[in-house]
């Protein structure tokens, strides 16, 4: 007539000694890149497209290679699993490409700069010449430097892009002397 609490209670477990050392090995390092994922729901690697799905458009997912296998993760997920279809050969090319240093590049801070707007298409117009700034920048404000001979267009102080010069040397003189842009039309009809 023992109470339910005392027949079912757990058994304290007797410490147990291991006979040999255990080591714990490391896993071996997978190599891992990153791919940002098309409007098509498709990624690059090694010269073969991987579908990651739409619903990642736009959206970076990290791409690993091990036993025939490529595994895409995004943020830490599984999002999904493909046989090998690039070949061998081509695998070191892709895992080199799109691995950069992380650098902030600063601009120079000894030549005269001016605010302008990217537009639509992610370009700025400087002294009446087209220059990229770069889709991710668009509808956001730059500043524009001309450096010896070359265009920096930078945010804050990190460098975005640098161009070699296009624009008409003559121009840059009105550029330069409006550094908040075209003025707006208060008057217009």
């Amino acid at each position: 007539m023992a109470v339910p609490w005392d027949r079912f209670k757990l058994v304290k477990a007797a410490p147990v000694e291991p006979d040999e050392q255990v080591v714990a090995e490391e896993p071996d390092t997978v190599p891992t890149v990153m791919r940002r994922v098309g409007k098509n729901g498709l990624i690059s690697f090694a010269a073969a497209h991987y579908r990651a799905g739409v619903w990642l458009a736009g959206e970076n997912v990290s791409v690993i290679c091990e036993d025939g296998l490529v595994h895409l993760h995004h943020r830490g997920v599984l999002v999904a699993t493909h046989a090998r279809r690039h070949r061998i050969d081509r695998q070191a090319a892709g895992l080199r490409r799109g691995v950069r240093p992380a650098q902030t590049r600063r601009p120079t801070a000894t030549a005269v700069s001016v605010t302008r707007k990217v537009d639509g298409s992610g370009n700025v117009c400087f002294a009446g010449t087209s220059y990229r700034a770069g889709a991710k920048f668009r509808r956001r404000q730059v500043q524009v430097a001309v450096v010896g001979e070359s265009v920096e267009i930078s945010i804050g102080n990190e460098l975005i892009r640098t161009h070699p010069i296009r624009h008409d040397r003559t121009r840059e003189h009105g550029a330069l002397a409006n550094p908040g842009g075209r003025p707006r039309r208060i008057n217009a009809a």
